[in-house]
């Protein structure tokens, strides 16, 4: 079977532990309020880093905009990048990691309206290149089915830290380039899902924006593994994009968590106000019923206390009331 070639180091291994560290803060935040509009801000930022790595001209404020249905100035193409990217983002939790199909239909999704031949490897011969020139030819298109099987067979077999799995297997892709274009997204997008297997909160953390952040660095590190014929460079430069990630979650979730504490005090809350809201912060599917058994008022109680949280701008329903969800609000 093939094995990529890599190289676990001391520094590796010290990221992995920083990283685990980490994830044990974030299983903390997740528990408070607001999870679910966190969620949604690090989409839109997900979305907007990993196209704007690749040129796109809109803005964080404008994706959102188009995500709410409204009308954004802007190319055809780059508002057709984002319609695919969020199409393709919306997916994420459907993606199985090891599934070569599931990855050439994240692909269709991105690219369906940019390119002829969306969700299908490339049939010519590419090259990767900068203002500088061309600095990685990509192995010819003939070899692309069975170079993508023997990943997805390492993908499969493997027993390596999913961590570690999730930066190798982004790097040997983008070498791999199977794509004619959309394979820095695809790329990106993938790690996500592998992280996702691995801690379910990866799939809401915006590491690409953090990669855009640190972009001539994401490909210096691509550049460096090329001529080290290994991907151990590539591999030390994400674990250290995974952890500033994961430590701006933590501030994000800090500062929304400080944000709600005053609105808050602001505000006249019972014991049973309060109990309703932790539970929804816990489950934003909560129904009234389970809401009522768990507080131990009745069901009448309940909406009351809701109808308030509302009129007070701190509780809003998502959806319909038989298949929509809470979302506590700032």
């Amino acid at each position: 079977m093939y094995k990529p070639p890599y190289t676990i180091n001391t520094k590796i291994i010290k990221q992995i532990s920083k990283i685990s560290e980490l994830i044990a803060d974030v299983k903390y935040i997740n528990k408070t309020y607001n999870t679910l509009k966190l969620r949604k801000e690090n989409r839109v930022r997900s979305i907007t880093g990993t196209l704007q790595i690749e040129g796109n001209t809109l803005d964080e404020e404008q994706i959102t905009s188009l995500i709410n249905g409204k009308i954004v100035l802007g190319t055809m193409s780059e508002i057709e990048e984002v319609k695919g990217a969020i199409k393709a983002y919306d997916n994420i939790n459907n993606y199985r990691y090891k599934n070569e199909k599931d990855l050439l239909k994240a692909h269709k999704f991105l690219m369906q309206n940019l390119l002829e031949n969306a969700g299908k490897y490339r049939t010519s011969n590419v090259g990767v290149g900068t203002q500088d020139g061309v600095t990685h030819v990509a192995p010819p298109s003939n070899m692309v089915a069975k170079l993508m099987k023997n990943l997805f067979d390492w993908l499969e077999g493997t027993d390596e830290h999913l961590l570690i799995v999730s930066c190798v297997f982004h790097y040997e892709f983008e070498f791999i380039h199977p794509f004619s274009d959309g394979n820095g997204r695809v790329g990106r997008l993938w790690q996500s899902v592998i992280l996702k297997e691995f801690k379910e909160l990866f799939a809401y953390i915006p590491i690409e924006s953090i990669v855009k952040s640190n972009q001539s660095r994401y490909y210096q590190a691509l550049e460096d593994s090329g001529s080290v014929g290994e991907c151990t460079p590539f591999i030390e430069f994400m674990l250290e994009i995974l952890e500033k990630s994961l430590r701006e979650y933590v501030k994000q979730s800090q500062k929304l968590g400080e944000k709600l504490g005053e609105k808050l005090g602001e505000i006249k809350l019972t014991q049973n106000r309060k109990a309703i809201l932790k539970l929804i912060a816990k489950n934003h599917f909560i129904t009234i019923s389970e809401l009522s058994v768990k507080v131990g008022i009745s069901t009448t109680a309940i909406e009351n206390n809701i109808k308030y949280l509302k009129e007070h701008n701190l509780l809003k329903r998502v959806g319909s009331d038989t298949s929509g969800s809470w979302e506590i609000v700032l």
